[in-house]
């Protein structure tokens, strides 16, 4: 004759076996849902959660859009309906590079239903396409936000001056042509806000050249710039005190900065 066992315990060994099952099976790691779209890439957000007008945050370097240092960040985005997207930028600014980001733009709201107004965002030499950009379309951004962003042709030793037609000696004038620093004045008569996160120990892009530059500039046309300063930050690290991980990519002034202007008015 068999024991019936309480029915607790039974219970509790059925609880421990699938407790052991799961536990051998690692849990699967969540990855991003990237979609390729013609010269770029885009993670959107829920249908429902975007609205009728579908918002987004246009990154560049294009490619770093599904990064890891940038997973933080976007997963932010993605929960408040706001889609991430990175195509036609280079690494340089210039001609070139703005007619791939005007093919882009059309991909993306004419074809695709996004808004007309999104928000730039650019990381360190993405600076260059996505104020550069900026500058000539002021009509068709929502703001500009950037991670210690390249934002002067002079502001970067790494900078291709091919890319725009130029030569080591060009003029200044020739330079002004294309520098987007020399060119904020659209966007600040459309008052477009800006945003910056930047380290003051920043050998690579300078602060002073670049965000600092712009900050003291648009300024001075009226516009209105938030410029957050890291304290002995290099470039691409900021132990920023009470954040896990890296400070500028765990930025909460940056995503509420970028949340509270992705929607359209």
């Amino acid at each position: 004759m068999l024991m019936k066992l309480p029915v607790c315990l039974t219970a509790l060994l059925v609880f421990s076996a699938i407790l052991e099952s799961a536990q051998a099976q690692p849990a699967p790691k969540e990855a991003f849902v990237v979609e390729k779209i013609p010269d770029g890439l885009l993670i959107a957000a829920k249908p429902e959660l975007a609205g009728k007008t579908k918002a987004w945050v246009w990154y560049a370097p294009a490619h770093m859009v599904a990064g890891e240092a940038e997973r933080w960040m976007v997963e932010q985005f993605l929960a408040a309906g706001i889609s991430a997207a990175g195509g036609g930028a280079s690494d340089n600014g210039g001609p070139g590079a703005i007619r791939k980001m005007n093919a882009f733009y059309t991909e993306m709201t004419e074809k695709r239903g996004y808004s007309k107004k999104p928000i730039m965002l650019a990381r360190s030499r993405g600076g260059l396409a996505c104020l550069g950009w900026a500058v000539e379309h002021p009509d068709k951004v929502g703001a500009f936000a950037g991670i210690y962003p390249v934002c002067n042709i002079l502001g970067w030793s790494d900078v291709s001056l091919g890319a725009y037609g130029l030569k080591k000696d060009s003029s200044p004038e020739q330079l002004k042509e294309f520098n987007p620093v020399d060119r904020l004045k659209g966007l600040a008569q459309a008052k477009i806000p800006l945003f910056a996160v930047h380290g003051d120990n920043d050998t690579a892009v300078p602060l002073e050249l670049n965000s600092g530059l712009v900050k003291e500039r648009y300024t001075a046309l009226g516009g209105t710039m938030e410029l957050l300063v890291a304290p002995g930050a290099p470039h691409g690290t900021w132990k920023r005190e009470g954040v896990q991980g890296d400070g500028f990519f765990r930025c909460q002034e940056l995503v509420d900065f970028v949340k509270s202007h992705a929607r359209p008015k």
